[in-house]
């Protein structure tokens, strides 16, 4: 079952990205920034997995267990959120879906997952 769920992480977290490239180069730079940011949800909840066996059950608990227990990871997600969030309300440009791409270059870094 564990690792059932972890390749179902890595390959939406693979997907995700895969779509954000697509859509960056079509330049929908708000399309990009939210899958960037499903990305890097997806591989936050696969480190969560591997270091505490579970999946959090929203984006509430999935920060309140990497501000606890996981302050480096914390950081990238909590720094990316608030992008995610105006994604919904104003027009975002190529250097801010750069950052979430580059973010998301980092966890699977971390994870030692290839992205593609």
């Amino acid at each position: 079952m564990l690792s059932e769920l972890k390749g179902i992480l890595e390959d939406n977290a693979r997907e995700y990205y895969r779509n954000a490239l697509q859509a960056e180069m079509r330049g929908e730079y708000n399309s990009a920034v939210t899958l960037f940011f499903k990305a890097i949800s997806a591989l936050c909840d696969l480190y969560i997995l591997s270091k505490e066996g579970k999946i959090p059950s929203s984006h509430a608990d999935r920060f309140r267990i990497l501000k606890s227990n996981h302050p480096s990871v914390y950081n990238v997600i909590d720094k990316d959120f608030p992008f995610y969030q105006d994604s919904y309300k104003a027009r975002l440009n190529k250097e801010t879906s750069e950052m979430l791409k580059d973010d998301a270059k980092i966890l699977f870094g971390l994870l030692k997952i290839r992205m593609q």
